[in-house]
């Protein structure tokens, strides 16, 4: 499998305060890599750093095959991000939305076009397509906003607690477009507080206090911390954690 993100101990300090302290991991491409650890873990920092949005202090690492310090826009260019938040303009009609955001990821006219039909008709929103999206249930938002960050077809997807809020049918629709994102090839890279969740992943890494603390699937992790679900995996990391939001 072809190495997406690589990572040698890659630090961001702010001050005396270290929020991500030399982790070192590698996500292949058409993964689902779970990225858990409770609030103050550290792993928005580390993401942003991922992103090319912050710049590490220390350390090494390759994001689509590109260089963390030297070639942060082209990365920027490979990925899909969708945030807690949805990404989304809730003042622009569901088209307006898939049309900007593709022009910000540099597709043509053409090619927004197409993508915009192909979009709304695989979603089931051709009705909805001239809504504005703050008019749209929660988790019809949330399955654009997904499908959206994918919409240029990126090496790598980052979502952030992208689930927050929505019910549990919905929860594994959303997932559902996961599996199929994942199985185009595309790497899925996520941050969740829910611990079912994890279970979905091809494997997870446990961050506490900066420090990726365990890495593995989900079936290893619990047999080695002899648990029964990764609630448990994740009581017994997190339970010697200092430090929270």
């Amino acid at each position: 499998m072809d190495t997406v993100i690589h990572t040698v101990n890659l630090t961001k300090r702010f001050g005396d305060f270290i929020a991500a302290n030399e982790i070192t991991f590698d996500v292949y491409q058409g993964e689902i890599f779970g990225f858990l650890g409770a609030n103050g873990a550290g792993k928005t920092t580390a993401m942003r750093m991922l992103c090319g949005l912050s710049t590490p202090s220390s350390g090494t690492a390759t994001i689509a095959g590109f260089d963390i310090y030297k070639e942060t826009e082209k990365i920027k260019k490979n990925i899909g991000y969708m945030s807690q938040k949805f990404s989304l303009y809730e003042d622009l009609t569901v088209l307006e939305n898939i049309r900007f955001i593709g022009g910000i990821y540099g597709l043509s006219d053409k090619q927004i076009k197409e993508k915009s039909g192909q979009l709304v008709e695989t979603l089931g929103m051709k009705g909805e397509a001239k809504k504005m999206v703050g008019a749209l249930p929660l988790g019809w938002k949330q399955k654009l906003a997904f499908s959206v960050a994918i919409l240029h077809e990126p090496k790598i997807v980052f979502l952030d607690e992208p689930t927050g809020g929505v019910d549990p049918v919905t929860r594994r629709q959303f997932w559902d477009l996961i599996y199929e994102a994942a199985g185009n090839g595309i790497t899925v890279f996520v941050t969740t507080h829910y611990m079912d969740e994890a279970e979905y992943c091809n494997r997870i890494s446990m961050m506490v206090d900066g420090e990726i603390k365990a890495l593995d699937t989900p079936a290893k992790l619990k047999q080695q911390y002899s648990a029964i679900s990764m609630d448990e995996v994740f009581y017994e990391l997190a339970r010697g954690a200092k430090r929270s939001e």
